[in-house]
């Protein structure tokens, strides 16, 4: 009898929380035409703009996503929407989390150096990380997947980046029910050789990620503060545009895969 309840509970649940689902129009009711065409295209909608200007934010969240994008005074900020149609007759915000956990599969995506004129891969080594001590970390595995997901959590990343050689992230994951933010900040400044080009804690790309009726909504944004100096020499909108879609990407295909 408990059995049957309980089942009967988790139903009205799920009907309850189907319900409550949003339209793409309620959260955009501005977007239509050839730009809402980009939102459900393989490549989305992008925005670049010069400093900390947020076009594409979507209504109502409840979460602050735009608050740790403004404090860091932004010398560019780039956004991308986008909306992934769900590969499973039950897609749940569950999916999404255990497809952020496996850092490890960023390792190998490509992008296009138009300086190399080919597609080549932007990181050759992904993983979470153990911080040891202000010199030292420690690679761990992928986590298995999980069967709830946690209010929030941290974690720390190392990617090796084909520029930018070894990065340090962190990693902030917090849900609300009805979404997922997923926050990335650089823990030690990003170098271009020797040249440090974005300092500690001055770049963050946000991801937030919402079920909609026809799909996951994804609303990104990526930001760094940068000096003139460097902005003169090294195209910062494009360096941020590359790692944001694959990002992306790796986000889409981990769906896929769940």
């Amino acid at each position: 009898m408990r059995s049957v309840l309980f089942s009967l509970v988790m139903s009205f649940a799920a009907v309850a929380a189907f319900s409550q689902t949003r339209s793409f129009e309620s959260l955009y009711p501005g977007i239509r035409g050839e730009d809402r065409a980009k939102v459900y295209s393989e490549d989305g909608l992008l925005l670049s703009e010069e400093g900390a200007s947020l076009k594409l934010l979507p209504a109502s969240t409840g979460v602050n996503i735009s608050e740790p994008v403004l404090r860091r005074n932004p010398s560019f900020v780039v956004e991308s929407l986008r909306v992934i149609p769900y590969n499973s007759p039950s897609p749940a915000l569950l999916h999404v989390y255990n497809a952020l956990g496996k850092v490890s599969r960023l390792k190998g995506r490509l992008y296009h150096s138009a300086t190399r004129n080919q597609d080549i891969p932007l990181f050759e080594e992904a993983s979470r990380i153990r911080i040891i001590d202000s010199s030292r970390t420690q690679a761990l595995n992928d986590p298995p997947n999980a069967s709830a997901i946690p209010r929030s959590e941290t974690v720390h990343l190392r990617l090796k980046d084909v520029n930018f050689g070894n990065s340090y992230y962190q990693a902030e994951m917090s849900y609300n029910q009805r979404s997922i933010l997923y926050s990335l900040s650089n823990f030690r400044s990003l170098s271009y050789g020797i040249i440090p080009v974005i300092r500690e804690n001055r770049f963050v790309a946000q991801l937030y990620i919402e079920p909609i009726t026809d799909g996951f909504l994804v609303y990104s944004v990526a930001a760094a503060n940068v000096s003139g100096f460097i902005s003169s020499r090294i195209h910062i909108p494009s360096a941020i545009e590359k790692r944001l879609a694959v990002i992306i990407e790796w986000l889409v295909d981990g769906l896929k895969n769940s």
